[in-house]
């Protein structure tokens, strides 16, 4: 039986695209997703990034969630960091109630941004080390059950968000273990602890109110084509826009400086954050995956389409979608099992 697939969205502003063009094309990414049965798409809160525009996951979900009727919608993540517990219930609890039994929360512990824009978010560095209490504070206030006296999340209590840690290292595993909630690893650009994590995960799993057994989301790279070449080709641009991305910030390189930066240490370094990645016809995409579900101990994988246009995207995620489900298949993903039912 297939696991779920779901599908991670950065809302791309592509070259010589608006914000607005971006926004318009997560919509229709989530009404694809939706037509095709996957199962969630989340959106992951970063800052100051030109490329990426998704840095109030929130709105931009409340304004997907309008357009779409069934896929589950969700923040990966929300940088607790950034933000206080109560906030976060809000505004949360405001989309469980206009959009009941479809809102996910994950949660991550990074900034999500760099130094200069951490002051200009006004917070303090910090704020990271009390990420376990906050989660637990956010958790009281979603459940109804406010560990701070007097103050209750409206909207919020008794919402019942379900979390999800996120993580690329042991720390986040530790604690979602400790709490008793499903564990997303972020192996589509962290790719180094993703094993080791998980099998601490696991190990040291303690049930909880919100889920009886360890839960693991792994996310990869993807780009599915009807050529395999062609899809090779798209996650070498993939890759070169990544670089450029990562060392330009901002400044224009030529072709012959990036085929420069790409050779070098710093550039190598930037390729090996997308080991996780597969390009290729639909069902070698599927070998891949399967593979790799079984390398991650996955119950749930992130799709995070790779490809440089918004159509290829589309494309690969139809593809891969036809050849996850098989033709035997009517649906995709299968029923959840029960203790997945409420991530």
């Amino acid at each position: 039986m297939p696991l779920p697939l779901s599908v991670i969205d950065f809302a791309t502003v592509r070259p010589g695209a608006s914000v607005g063009e971006s926004f318009a094309d997560s919509v229709r990414l989530a009404q694809h997703a939706e037509r095709l049965g996957y199962l969630r798409v989340w959106y992951s809160e970063h800052h100051n990034m030109p490329t990426i525009a998704s840095s109030a996951p929130a709105v931009l979900i409340a304004h997907v969630a309008a357009h779409t009727s069934t896929i589950r919608l969700g923040a990966g993540g929300v940088m607790l960091p950034n933000h206080s517990p109560l906030v976060v219930a809000e505004q949360f609890g405001t989309l469980a109630e206009l959009h009941p039994d479809r809102i996910d929360l994950g949660l991550g512990r990074a900034p999500g941004t760099d130094m200069p824009t951490l002051r200009a978010l006004r917070r303090d560095p910090s704020a990271a080390e009390q990420f376990p209490q906050d989660v637990r504070e956010l958790q009281g206030f979603l459940g109804g059950r406010s560990l701070v006296p007097g103050v209750t999340a409206v909207p919020g209590a008794g919402t019942d968000v379900p979390l999800t840690i996120l993580g690329s290292s042991l720390f986040g595993a530790q604690l979602a273990a400790a709490y008793g909630l499903p564990y997303a690893f972020a192996s589509h650009f962290a790719p180094d602890a993703l094993e080791d994590a998980v099998a601490l995960y696991r190990a040291r799993f303690q049930p909880s109110e919100q889920l009886a057994e360890p839960y693991v989301v792994a996310a990869v790279n993807v780009v599915a084509a009807d050529d395999a070449a062609d899809a090779e080709a798209q996650l070498g641009t993939a890759r070169r826009e990544r670089v450029r991305a990562m060392v330009g910030r901002g400044r224009e390189l030529s072709e012959a400086e990036l085929d420069m930066v790409m050779d070098s240490p710093a550039g190598q370094q930037i390729l090996h954050m997308l080991h996780w990645s597969t390009a290729g016809t639909g069902a070698q995409v599927k070998a891949y995956l399967e593979d790799f579900a079984a390398t991650a101990q996955a119950d749930e994988l992130m799709i995070a389409p790779a490809s440089p246009s918004q159509d290829q995207a589309l494309l690969s995620l139809e593809l891969l979608a036809e050849a996850w489900r098989g033709e035997e298949e009517a649906t995709l993903p299968p029923a959840l099992p029960p203790t997945a039912l409420h991530l």
